[in-house]
């Protein structure tokens, strides 16, 4: 074990002091929807906390696309900035920021015109729909600003620029959390507005973090070389179709993971409403620790860009095998906090003892896919930064929508295992995900033909 750790013991410095930024910005996109959860649970009611979890299932899939392509820049930058190309840093982001905003509006619009007007059609309880609407619009109108934010962000994270942008999402979750008290319950003269309260201060919250990263990328004096390049001008096809090239299979990728987990809440959902909750607030702290999980994702992801860019792939196999250790020692302390405290972390969300009986039963199976969650979005963070992208789709969507779904649906409806058999199936999809993601490491890494990404000549 000693001699394990010196191995490593630079590579693991190296990754967390990259990882742990980007850990806690990464956190913060969960963070708002769970404190959304929390609010929501304890001040608007049960009825209320199923309308949050039938939106968020809902709006995770447009919100994990929109996520996807703004990734896209992230190992191209790393790329770049391990060949010593800064100016064409600038141009890349460029095309990403037009490319961010065009992406965030479309999705509003499919939102809006799409999800909201067939909602009634998805055989949930009529007083949870009724709720859910003015929610779900709100929301989606604000995944404009959190693109734009994202844009900036990726950008930062790809020079390896972590700090700043776990800093705006600290502050920007703190004001959520203020806003959304003081909208939903009323407080200092507003009138009380129920689930639309954590709507608006979500959208608040999101506008206000897309200015403050912006304005840090454009006056930071660390970002000057990188920037000059960065013009109208330069927007053109071929680095829009380049970074489509890796931010469109990482979208698909989010979409058949947390389409397969939105698709489990509809299930739930059609089971019952206080099984529905209960889900949602498993399925919150479960997110939570993702989110941190693909953080260190992302910094495996920088590292191998900047390894892979360089061409060092010793070093790059080095630094991805240290990933792996971080995450299954993390994944682990969370496995184990979820198994001794099942029966008390529900009561953050809701006080109603019925559900917090169901949700405590899923956070033991929570505390089973832990490992599982953890080691493949390691693993498709490590491909991403070496450009394999395609292949890393295919494996998620057998493992979700071939395996982990169907199994969900048949233990859950058809052989009346409930909640828990829909837990059961996606455990199942998730090992799926974790094993093959590695072997598919395993070959690239281990020989000498190593994806390769274009360059612009």
């Amino acid at each position: 074990m000693k001699a394990l750790y010196q191995k490593y013991r630079s590579y693991y410095r190296d990754s967390l002091k990259l990882a742990v930024p980007v850990v806690i910005s990464q956190l913060g996109h969960t963070l708002v929807q769970t404190s959304d959860s929390i609010i929501v649970g304890h001040f608007a009611g049960t009825t209320a906390l199923a309308a949050v979890s039938l939106v968020n299932s809902l709006f995770l899939v447009p919100l994990v696309i929109g996520m996807g392509i703004s990734y896209g820049i992230t190992p191209l930058i790393a790329q770049n900035n391990g060949r010593g190309n800064f100016a064409e840093c600038g141009r890349l982001l460029s095309n990403s920021f037009f490319l961010n905003i065009i992406t965030g509006i479309v999705l509003f619009c499919a939102i809006y015109f799409g999800v909201i007007l067939f909602i009634d059609k998805l055989h949930q309880a009529p007083e949870v729909v009724v709720q859910a609407k003015p929610y779900l619009f709100l929301l989606s109108l604000s995944i404009i600003p959190l693109m734009i934010f994202s844009t900036f962000k990726q950008f930062a994270e790809g020079l390896g620029f972590t700090k700043q942008a776990m800093l705006v999402s600290i502050w920007g979750n703190i004001l959520n959390i203020v806003l959304g008290i003081i909208f939903v319950k009323g407080l200092f003269g507003v009138t009380p507005m129920g689930i639309k309260g954590v709507g608006y201060s979500t959208l608040i919250d999101r506008s206000v973090m897309a200015m403050v990263m912006a304005v840090y990328v454009f006056r930071s004096p660390i970002f000057k070389k990188y920037l000059k390049d960065f013009a109208i001008r330069n927007i053109d096809r071929i680095r829009g179709l380049q970074i489509m090239k890796i931010g469109t299979p990482v979208a698909m990728q989010y979409v058949f993971e947390v389409g397969a987990f939105g698709g489990a809440a509809l299930i739930i959902g059609s089971i019952g409403m206080i099984e529905q909750a209960a889900h949602q607030v498993a399925i919150s702290l479960a997110a939570m620790t993702y989110m941190m999980a693909s953080g260190i994702s992302s910094a495996a992801a920088i590292r191998s860009g900047n390894y892979f860019g360089s061409g060092n792939h010793k070093e790059l196999r080095l630094s991805a095998i240290s990933n792996y250790h971080i995450v299954i020692v993390f994944m682990s302390c969370t496995a184990i906090i979820f198994t001794l405290f099942n029966q008390y972390l529900p009561w953050i969300y809701t006080s109603d003892k019925t559900v917090i009986a169901i949700a405590a039963q899923l956070l033991i199976v929570a505390a089973f896919f832990q490992l599982f969650d953890g080691t493949q979005v390691v693993g498709l963070g490590v491909l991403r930064g070496m450009g394999d992208v395609n292949m890393p789709t295919v494996i998620t969507f057998i493992s979700y929508w071939v395996i982990g779904l169907p199994i969900a649906y048949l233990l859950g409806v058809h052989l009346n295992l409930g909640v828990i058999g829909v837990w059961y199936g996606l455990v199942l999809g998730l090992m799926a995900s974790s094993i093959m993601l590695f072997l598919r490491f395993q070959k690239i890494s281990k020989s000498n033909n190593l994806i390769i990404v274009d360059d612009i000549k």
